[in-house]
């Protein structure tokens, strides 16, 4: 069997390293697997209802409690979103680097408790945010809004739940995977079924914060609405340091981005060179922690950067090890930064269909507000848990999806996921597409109701169950789309990358945010002019907020084309390393066979 045209056509080189000295191996510890979850899930799940719980609502909060008008208060929800999803990049550093993954989540945890505490305080002292405000004016958009200091508490209140963020969010998925071994069937299956029932008990999470807390926040009190998460965050602290006997401890194996760095430097000093002919550095992979990392093969794809590994005099010491990491990087080191190059395209194809998934949970909250949102005569749904329609969409599709249609798919495709990662992620991005169509399309059927019955209040008499088709496809785009994506980076990122590999997919809702708050305020700017209120106005019943869904989804066709071209080049790191094992095969067959 000829060797494939993945692998670099010299495979001389690669023959001819100078290897590390054996090193003894370390005392193994058998992974807990789904001994540990209940540990693990249930500390997720407590904090994710404590967070969830101070979050689903703070659009109505923004609006009504510190007089924010939707616009202001969604440009402030995407850029702390932002700043929200970019700070688990520096957790995963940290806990890959340095810490490891359970002291940043242990410290992370009481960051957020900082934050919801100050949140707390926040609401029960009236002096920390404006005074009530009469219905009337209320109406009339001309209550007073927050001073600097009160601002002030809010964005220290904000800041500590940044900070609880990238710490936990990065790391809480490694360290249940990190329970299971990959290098088994039951392991890898493990994994595969704990991404689905991770997203499962997310799901349900959210489905209990939108319904009871909010409704708590919005009919009881708001100081109760924000000081019952609070107490499920001391909560989850308390969950997560009773596991800590049962756990998997995988040390931090060094800083991963100047390991990066180190080779696009050494890179960079040989790009003069040619590899075709050159001995490269390839030393044996030692195994830590608790399973063998994975050994990258040599790939021609972005050819430029294996010249990092190629040889000179004076490079390598006589036992085989070489002189400066920034001189001389291995192959394993190389593969590694192009895992982290192949993925960014299909990062950047992630960031518009996010776009189409966050406004479900800003201006679809100001279309619930302005719709008869009550179920019988006493009974008042709280605009803020409107979402809960997705959650109960996708708790209900997700174990269908993982227990009867993946095994099903997989009997057909041979896959061990039913269908690819991209696939999946390609699905996702169709019905985001959907649904910021059919958002477009009620909105108009409700403003139309708005306008024509004219009532002081500015209220449609329209249920809010109008917003329902949406929400489910809402909930569609996100099972396939965002879960994904976490599976996607994780299963692509290099064994020792995986805090980073979950941190990238914060990075893709933190440009998300971003991109959605320039693209409001870019509407809200440009659609104003003639004396015309703007798409985005304040009074939604006079803007056109249709139409600002009509471009996300023109945005949404044309990103689902560049999707498509990305995903046709794309080669999965486990399919190079079977091709890889597989050549090595024939080539030892093949020597045996010359022998005799």
């Amino acid at each position: 069997m000829p060797p494939p045209s993945s692998l670099l056509e010299n495979e001389v080189g690669k023959l001819h390293h100078h290897p590390d000295p054996p090193q003894p191996k370390p005392v193994r510890r058998k992974p807990g697997g789904w001994k540990s979850m209940p540990y693990i899930l249930g500390n997720e799940s407590f904090e994710r209802l404590a967070s969830t719980g101070l979050m689903a609502n703070f659009m109505v909060f923004l609006m009504t409690i510190f007089h924010m008008n939707q616009v202001a208060a969604s440009n402030l929800l995407n850029i702390w979103s932002g700043v929200n999803n970019f700070t688990p990049l520096v957790g995963a550093f940290i806990s890959d680097a340095y810490a490891g993954k359970f002291w940043v989540i242990a410290f992370s945890s009481f960051a957020s408790l900082a934050g919801m505490l100050t949140l707390t305080i926040i609401v029960a002292l009236p002096k920390l945010h404006p005074p009530s405000c009469a219905r009337q004016l209320a109406l009339l958009n001309q209550c007073e809004g927050p001073t600097t200091g009160q601002f002030g508490f809010l964005v220290l209140a904000l800041g500590f739940l940044a900070i609880g963020s990238g710490g936990i969010r990065p790391c809480s998925l490694p360290f249940g995977v990190d329970q299971f071994d990959p290098t088994t069937d039951e392991g890898r299956k493990g994994i595969s079924s704990f991404f689905n029932w991770y997203y499962t008990t997310f799901t349900v999470i959210m489905l209990i914060a939108m319904t009871l807390v909010v409704y708590i926040q919005d009919n009881v009190s708001w100081v109760l609405g924000f000081g019952i998460p609070t107490m499920l965050m001391v909560c989850s602290i308390v969950l997560f340091f009773v596991g800590t006997k049962v756990y998997i401890y995988v040390k931090p194996g060094g800083s991963i981005f100047s390991g990066i760095a180190q080779t696009l430097v050494a890179a960079c000093k040989k790009r003069n060179l040619q590899v075709e002919k050159a001995k490269l550095y390839d030393p044996p992979i030692t195994e830590e922690g608790t399973y063998q990392v994975s050994k990258l093969p040599l790939t021609n794809k972005f050819r430029c950067l294996n010249k990092a590994a190629i040889i000179l005099d004076g490079e390598t010491n006589p036992d085989g090890s070489r002189v400066s990491c920034w001189n001389l990087a291995s192959i394993q080191e190389v593969e590694e930064v192009k895992c982290l190059i192949k993925v960014i395209p299909v990062l950047f194809s992630g960031v518009i269909c996010l776009i189409a998934i966050i406004q479900q949970g800003t201006f679809t909250v100001s279309q619930a507000l302005k719709m008869d949102r009550h179920l019988g005569p006493h009974f008042q749904i709280p605009a803020g848990s409107i979402g809960v329609i997705s959650m109960i969409t996708i708790g209900i599709w997700l174990p269908i999806y993982d227990r009867i249609l993946v095994p099903s798919l997989r009997k057909i495709t041979k896959i061990e996921s039913g269908i690819t990662l991209l696939q999946r992620i390609g699905i996702g991005i169709v019905f985001s597409i959907l649904t910021v169509i059919v958002a477009a399309l009620v909105e108009r059927k409700r403003r139309h109701s708005a306008t024509s019955h004219n009532m002081p209040d500015g209220q449609a008499p329209l249920s809010v169950m109008w917003l329902a088709p949406q929400l489910i496809l809402v909930a569609f785009a996100e099972a396939f789309n965002i879960l994904g994506q976490m599976e996607f980076y994780y299963k692509e990122f290099p064994d020792h990358m995986k805090s980073v590999a979950n941190a990238l997919f914060g990075v893709t809702i933190g440009l998300a945010s971003y991109a959605s708050s320039a693209l409001v305020t870019t509407v809200h700017k440009v659609t104003g002019k003639h004396g015309r209120p703007d798409w985005l106005t304040a009074n939604i019943n006079d803007g056109k907020v249709d139409y600002f869904y009509y471009v996300i989804a023109g945005l949404g066709v044309l990103n689902l084309g560049y999707f498509l071209l990305v995903a046709s080049q794309y080669q999965y790191k486990e399919k190079i390393q079977d091709v890889e094992e597989e050549f090595q095969l024939d080539i030892e067959l093949n020597a045996s066979k010359n022998m005799k």
